[in-house]
């Protein structure tokens, strides 16, 4: 019995120790699990920083590819090119026809160049061989036309209405301190300086100066803002030629008027185009010209506000796409470059059959029935899954233009992109570079 008592007492020890040694491995995988436990919150909390880093890098990367296209020109390089190209064409006739002034159809004075009494050289006697003719195209010597309109005032003997007459050519009603106006054709110049080269007021009174006029930089804008109210109807008549264009490319940028947030709109129609500074880029916008109820095709990019054109058939700038899918697949990493990938070969696709259809290869009615299946591609493509958010934001965007990418493959005449309202729009753009904007509205 004893020999039992002194078994189990050791078997207990041995427990009891064991089971310390349990304590001990327990106590100790709580302090790792702890310490694990606090590593993964440390690796969960660097991993969401590494994520917001990268999102604003890729927000600035876009930022700063939009920046680089707005520039004039690209910034200067530090490293020079160390063989350059010799600027511009190169000689022969080989390189295709080379170009010369042409003489002018009519000539105003004629001047005899003969010869010299004798050879400047030994003196010789000199035989006339032909006569060679050479133009001078130059213009006349500045000298302002000075004209007075004596202006017969008068009054109704029957009801007392004062009638004041005016000549044709007379810019302005006004008589007595305000009585010395610019003719219409130095104002038809400063508004052509001003509206079609971006001519800063202060530079366009300074050369109406050397032509002998004199102007304040005020006298300029202020006859500009005459001649702009007199020609409302004519823009009134601009702007329903728009309306009634089968076809409008609009498009805007951004403008100032006295400093403050604005926008240049340009609408391009069928052989018209009508430009408007408003203060915003909205459907109300866009509606000032083009009208609610407009019914054509609109060749636009994707702003939204476009879409709100309920009647009007869209055709969505594909060049805008295009050059997305790029900058897309520019800076993907393994794997997500495919979905851009696709989009463009989807896209480039759809011009190829255009530029057959121009060389007749193709006829009207393969072109629409290639357009239904492209169409089925893009429907495809959109409803697949992919995680990385750009892919995902590409593919959205194509599911709310699915209707308007293919319409140039259906409606004859309509462009598969905007180009038509930024080549319009792209003068002012260099202007703004010149002088900003507006001071007024008026």
């Amino acid at each position: 019995m004893q020999e039992r008592i002194a078994h189990l007492e050791d078997e207990n020890a041995a427990l009891r120790e064991e089971q310390q040694r349990l304590e001990d491995e327990q106590q100790r995988l709580e302090a790792e699990r702890e310490r694990l436990g606090g590593e993964n919150q440390r690796l969960r909390a660097e991993g969401e920083r590494l994520r917001d880093t990268n999102e604003r890098l890729r927000a600035e990367v876009e930022a700063l590819r939009r920046a680089g296209k707005r520039q004039a020109a690209p910034f200067s390089r530090d490293d020079l090119t160390p063989d350059p190209k010799r600027a511009g064409r190169k000689s022969g006739a080989a390189h295709g026809r080379h170009a010369h002034r042409q003489p002018p159809q009519r000539v105003d004075r004629v001047v005899a160049v003969g010869l010299p009494g004798c050879c400047p050289g030994c003196g010789g006697e000199l035989v006339a061989e032909q006569v060679a003719p050479q133009h001078v195209e130059d213009l006349p010597e500045p000298r302002p036309l000075s004209i007075r309109y004596e202006v017969h005032v008068g009054r109704c003997r029957s009801c007392g209405l004062r009638v004041q007459p005016r000549h044709p050519e007379q810019t302005s009603d006004a008589l007595g301190a305000a009585g010395a106006q610019l003719g219409p054709r130095a104002v038809a110049l400063a508004a052509w300086l001003s509206k079609g080269l971006g001519v800063p007021a202060a530079k366009i009174a300074r050369l109406l100066g050397q032509l002998g006029l004199g102007v304040t930089p005020g006298g300029v804008t202020g006859a500009v803002a005459r001649a702009a109210r007199r020609a409302q109807p004519t823009y009134q008549s601009l702007t329903a030629g728009v309306r009634a264009s089968p076809v409008v490319a609009p498009d805007e940028t951004g403008w100032r008027v006295g400093g403050v947030k604005a926008w240049l709109w340009a609408f391009v129609g069928d052989q018209v185009t009508v430009y408007r500074v408003a203060g915003g880029r909205g459907y109300q916008d866009a509606t000032q010209v083009l009208g609610e109820d407009y019914a054509g095709v609109l060749e636009r990019d994707g702003w939204a506000p476009y879409r709100r054109f309920a009647h009007a058939r869209h055709q969505s700038c594909l060049a805008h796409l295009l050059r997305r899918c790029r900058e897309l697949v520019a800076d993907a990493d393994r794997g997500q470059a495919r979905t851009p990938h696709a989009v463009r070969r989807i896209l480039e696709h759809a011009l190829t059959l255009r530029d057959a259809h121009y060389a007749d290869a193709v006829d009207a009615i393969t072109l629409a029935a290639a357009a239904d299946r492209l169409g089925a591609q893009v429907d495809k493509l959109v409803a697949g899954a992919t995680r990385y958010p750009p892919n995902r934001r590409l593919l959205n965007h194509l599911a709310g233009e699915r209707e308007h990418l293919f319409t140039f493959l259906r409606v004859p005449g309509v462009q598969a992109t905007n180009w038509r309202a930024e080549q319009a729009i792209r003068p002012a753009v260099v202007s703004r570079k010149a002088w900003g904007g507006n001071r007024t509205w008026t």
